[in-house]
């Protein structure tokens, strides 16, 4: 806990309260927490349904298709460079 504490200190996230052994956070740490909230909510757990979700199948949600075409890729390089997957 020690070791995240001063990295989110160093990181200006939160600042520790003088003389006692409590930490807050600071604006910065507050607008920084909303964001990442933010994009979880809105973009991470829809995206992420259309990527796991096993009752639909086809390949018309965009982020499926991206996925399985970076995947193909990727495949293919590992092909031409005769790597053992």
């Amino acid at each position: 806990m020690t070791y995240d504490l001063r990295r989110l200190r160093l990181h200006g996230l939160i600042e520790r309260i003088p003389s006692s052994r409590r930490y807050r956070v600071t604006s910065a740490g507050l607008r920084i927490g909303l964001f990442f909230t933010k994009v979880h909510s809105r973009l991470l757990r829809g995206g992420l349904s259309q990527l796991f979700d096993p009752t639909d199948v086809s390949l018309s949600r965009p982020l499926a298709a991206a996925v399985n075409r970076v995947e193909k890729i990727i495949e293919g390089q590992i092909q031409c460079a005769k790597i053992a997957a």
